[in-house]
């Protein structure tokens, strides 16, 4: 996801499903990242947070979360772009006993009114004592 990015739907309501495909509002899932209440303890939730924060055109968290080694000036979403599924494939390391940590996943967007899907294996690190993104491998 760090080629594409969304279109900024805005924050959904509270009580909407998150993007990110686990079963729990938004509010109370990637939300409360998002709103920086808490950060995300695995790598992999960090990389559904990230999800949605594409999905809802969250480019401050974005940025907050990606390596400063490998973080871009800025983000430019994309606004053809609308990511609206998640699939984890694979997970290693990344929990709260690592330092590393990778996450295959596959992306599924609507541009233009057609289906598309990108995927990628995406490396994380703790750097300063939360996850943060580095980038593809």
């Amino acid at each position: 996801m760090s080629r594409r990015s969304s279109r900024p739907q805005g924050r959904p309501a509270p009580a909407t499903p998150c993007p990110c495909g686990l079963p729990a509002s938004y509010r109370d899932c990637c939300g409360r990242f998002h709103r920086g209440d808490s950060a995300a303890p695995t790598a992999e939730l960090l990389m559904r947070s990230r999800f949605s924060a594409f999905s809802v055109g969250d480019d401050d968290y974005l940025l907050r979360t990606w390596h400063p080694a490998t973080r871009p000036p800025h983000v430019d979403l994309d606004r053809t772009l609308r990511w609206v599924r998640l699939e984890v494939l694979e997970t290693t390391g990344g929990s709260a006993f690592h330092t590393e940590g990778t996450v295959r996943f596959r992306a599924h967007y609507v541009e233009g009114g057609r289906a598309g899907q990108m995927d990628e294996h995406s490396r994380f690190a703790r750097h300063e004592g939360g996850w943060v993104y580095v980038g593809a491998l």
